[in-house]
This record gives structure tokens, C-alpha cells and sequence, in this order.
């Protein structure tokens, strides 16, 4: 299926996102290409998805960078055009986060950090968290296994376009 291009976002009964990413390209080089070849990326090449269609316009996006062929350990970047409160979830894999652009609080265990530009963070495998992120925000992430969302209530909606982060 070289060249494919695809991504499947399944939402369960309980309300469960989930991005599905075998063969998952969102940019015109082939994601999944060899690992033994170097790739790059230009940002304005990228091609980006919105994470909440019912959102429209106001929706994150999500351009997948690069997902490795053998362990599906997958890089990729979200951004927010309006500030937005992303609530709670997990994630089947070790996550990372490092700001590019704007800012995020992110909370877990029931500890806020904010990130700006160059700030990073480690949340590991099926923790349960959220964030806040300032309007324009770009962040790059690395999951060490395939890209999913496992909301632990709603995903986000309409109320939380615009939502302010807590006071830390």
C-alpha cells in the first residue's frame, strides 16, 4: 500500500477518540517511509487535519510528521487557531511535548506546568491529563507507539473554544 494516504478517526460508545495511524501520512512525503532514509518537513507544506471536525474553523488541527514502519512511534504537531481548553485524556503511549509557538498549561495528577516556546514535558503512558493553549499555538509531539485519544469524558466542544486557562 506504498503511497496510501489515510487517516480513520473512530469515535467509540463511550465517546472515545481515536486516531488510527498504520500506514498515516498527512504531508506529501510518504510518513512511513524507510527509516533508514532522512526526511524533512517544510511547515508550510504540511498538511493539516482538523482533531474535531464538529468544531469547524475553531478546531485544533493535526499534521502527522512521521511515523516509524516498525514500532508505530509517531511525530507529529497540533495547532490551536483559537485559545482552547483540551480536557481530559490519556494516551496509550509515552507522550512528549515541546512549545513551538504560544502557550500551554498542562495538567496531571493535579500539577500545572506552563510551557512557552522551547518548554517541554514527559507524560507517560495512559496518565490522565489536560491543557490549555493560547490562541495560535503550535506544539510538537513524539508518542513512542501509535497516535490515539482516549477522552476521559467529552471531547472537546464548543465551551471550550476560548476557555482561559486556571490560575496556577
Amino acid at each position: 500500500m506504498k503511497g496510501k494516504r489515510w487517516i480513520v478517526v473512530l469515535y467509540g460508545a463511550s465517546g472515545v477518540l481515536l486516531f488510527i495511524c498504520g500506514l498515516l501520512a498527512a504531508h506529501d512525503k510518504d510518513a512511513t517511509s524507510d527509516a533508514r532514509k532522512a526526511m524533512s518537513a517544510h511547515y508550510e507544506d504540511l498538511k493539516w487535519q482538523a482533531v474535531v471536525p464538529e468544531l469547524g474553523n475553531d478546531s485544533p488541527q493535526i499534521s502527522i510528521l512521521r511515523v516509524d514502519p516498525k514500532t508505530s512511534a509517531t511525530q507529529l504537531l497540533i495547532r490551536t487557531p483559537k485559545k482552547m481548553h483540551i480536557p481530559m485524556h490519556w494516551h496509550s503511549a509515552n507522550e512528549t511535548h515541546t512549545m513551538i509557538m504560544g502557550t500551554a498549561v498542562f495538567e496531571h495528577e493535579g500539577k500545572r506546568d506552563n510551557l512557552g516556546p522551547g518548554g517541554f514535558n514527559y507524560i507517560p503512558a495512559k496518565m490522565t491529563h489536560q491543557a490549555w493553549t493560547s490562541e495560535g499555538s503550535v506544539v510538537f509531539i513524539t508518542v513512542d507507539g501509535p497516535w490515539d485519544v482516549n477522552w476521559a469524558g467529552n471531547p472537546p466542544g464548543k465551551g471550550d473554544v476560548g476557555q482561559d486557562s486556571p490560575t496556577q
